[in-house]
């Protein structure tokens, strides 16, 4: 049944890219760089889910939570990426209301990996679970009022970079980072780092772009799309196979 059940999985998958493939392929022309990068980063999405979810029987059950959400992240992220390359095919313009949505729906549940690792080795205060939430939310819907024009360009800037900035605190100083340190579990210390340093210099991109792409104008829109799609790539895919090789090493997981 287990085997079947995976089976079907893969199915499904092929089939979405067949059909995907099928509705599209038509309308990208091959100097279309940017709608080149949306493909590029679906399809990798796509493959990750299928990986994520085929590989989530085979770690230790604590960690299953968080394979489980990885492979929600990049599935979420796929069918958002078909969307986004088609506005993007027709219009030219930036999907700037998918990307938001995706990352909306994304974003909070990367953040909350770091609560699922810690709970899988250690009991986890679920006050980190809200903090991490609060500070991901503050951080999405400053950006997209600033960026949408509903308030000042400059207002939604600091106001992202503050919930940005309280992550990054949590995950370093506060509790999620001192349970970590404190776990004497070296697969989950190097995996816990290694998420840091993707929501550190990963994450950096984004403000990067706002910067140049919104208050001073400095990218031009393909650029910026090509740079957003690329972070996206690493911190979506790159953050669930961190996950994933912590999750390996530990002990009790299916042979």
């Amino acid at each position: 049944m287990k085997k079947l059940k995976l089976f079907a999985l893969t199915v499904v998958a092929l089939m979405g890219v067949t059909g995907a493939a099928n509705a599209e392929t038509v309308l990208l022309a091959s100097d279309d760089f940017v709608g080149i990068s949306f493909w590029l980063v679906s399809m990798a999405c796509l493959a990750a889910t299928v990986f994520f979810f085929l590989e989530r029987s085979s770690v230790p059950a604590g960690w299953r939570v968080s394979m489980t959400v990885a492979g929600l992240v990049t599935g979420i992220a796929f069918v958002h990426y078909i969307y986004m390359r088609e506005v993007w095919i027709m219009t030219g313009e930036s999907p700037t209301v998918y990307r938001y949505i995706d990352w909306l729906i994304t974003v909070p549940l990367l953040m909350l990996e770091f609560y699922f690792v810690l709970a899988a080795v250690n009991k986890s205060d679920s006050g980190i679970f809200w903090r991490l939430m609060i500070g991901t939310l503050v951080m999405l819907v400053g950006g997209y009022l600033g960026e949408a024009g509903y308030i000042n360009a400059t207002l939604g800037f600091i106001i992202g970079m503050a919930g940005w900035v309280y992550i990054l605190y949590e995950v370093f100083s506060g509790e999620a980072g001192k349970r970590a340190a404190k776990s004497g579990n070296k697969a989950l210390v190097t995996a816990f780092g290694a998420m840091r340093m993707i929501v550190t210099v990963g994450w950096a991109i984004y403000p990067l772009g706002y910067i140049f792409g919104y208050l001073t104008g400095g990218v031009d829109a393909n650029s910026l799309n090509v740079i957003y799609n690329a972070a996206d790539f690493l911190n979506k895919i790159a953050f669930g196979l961190i996950i994933w090789a912590a999750a390996m090493q530990q002990p009790g997981r299916a042979k």
